[in-house]
């Protein structure tokens, strides 16, 4: 039976999209079933969790989602994820919003994924498509699509940190100026985080996770300094950064928060009008390029059109004696 399957391209062909059918058939069943169970798990946890801390961002990481798991896996396998330059690989993952333990494992085991997957699909398909596998195709493209599946996930946790630095950036202002009216009105530094980060859930998601989790730092009794340190390692911007020094300077040498905060907002808010003012002078040279393109060379053709049409019919008979 091996023998046949083995030297009959048809029989080939039908086993292997058999297996193909078997592969995505079990694949299906386990992310249905795994589904229900998560939906099932959210309900229960929505259920259970009290209604005056439903509005509250989603805090904690999946620890045990399936991902961290086949990564512990592998490693009692006896194959390591540590990647070589771990620092740098979990600051740019906690930029990118990935605050996990397990997050740099993942992020090297999904590149381990891709520089095998995106060359074995390729060959697979075009065996399927009876092409003649010739040296480019057998060696070259495998060899590209191994680079893309190395550099993909990088480029994917680029944008996307680039996406929520940006996010958090420009939400960040409309945060101080709550946040200022709530220490105006009496709440302390703590108190006026907690409540901004309860309001502000679905306008910026993003800025309110990030207060939630500095609030709970501060009431499991960790130092203001250090709190407002982390709040700007996790946000990953160099306004928030600045932002929180400058609290904790603040809080060291007794001055008005309600001051440092009135100062801040209105430099950030300054800041992001200056953004938006350079974008929109950087629009005018960006759409030069396509107008030079595709423009003008049409409005070129179509005023020089009639006059090269009328020096083919009067004035080259004429030069030519006709």
């Amino acid at each position: 039976m091996l023998e046949f399957v083995a030297t009959n391209s048809f029989a080939r062909v039908i086993f292997l999209l058999l297996l193909f059918g078997l592969v995505v058939f079990v694949a299906g069943f386990l992310s249905s079933a795994a589904s229900r169970r998560s939906a099932l798990k959210a309900q229960l946890q929505s259920i259970a969790t009290p209604a005056h801390r439903r509005g509250r961002p989603r805090l904690e990481e999946r620890k045990d989602s399936g991902w961290a798991r086949l990564a512990e896996q592998i490693e009692k396998a006896g194959l390591s994820l540590t990647d070589t330059n771990a620092d740098a690989l979990r600051e740019k993952l906690i930029a990118a919003g990935y605050q996990s333990p397990e997050a740099p494992k993942v992020f090297t085991l999904s590149r381990l994924i891709l520089i095998f997957a995106l060359p074995l699909t390729y060959l697979f398909l075009a065996t399927l498509g009876n092409e003649t596998l010739t040296f480019f195709r057998l060696y070259v493209l495998p060899a590209i699509l191994a680079l893309v599946g190395l550099y993909l996930p990088n480029l994917f946790i680029t944008a996307k940190a680039d996406r929520r630095r940006e996010a958090i950036t420009n939400g960040f202002p409309d945060c101080l100026d709550l946040i200022l009216v709530c220490v105006e009105a009496g709440l302390g530094l703590e108190a006026a985080m907690d409540r901004v980060g309860r309001e502000m859930v679905h306008s910026h998601p993003l800025v309110a996770r990030l207060l939630s989790m500095t609030t709970l730092q501060l009431r499991a009794g960790s130092a203001r300094d250090a709190a407002l340190r982390k709040l700007g390692e996790s946000a990953g911007v160099d306004e928030i950064k600045s932002f929180a020094t400058l609290l904790i300077q603040s809080d060291k040498l007794g001055t008005s928060i309600a001051d440092t905060l009135r100062v801040y907002a209105g430099e950030m808010r300054e800041r992001r009008r200056m953004r938006a003012e350079e974008k929109a002078h950087r629009l005018p040279v960006m759409i030069s390029i396509p107008l030079v393109i595709c423009m003008l060379p049409t409005m070129i053709g179509v005023l020089m059109l009639p006059g090269v049409i009328r020096v083919m019919r009067q004035l080259m008979p004429a030069l030519t004696g006709g």
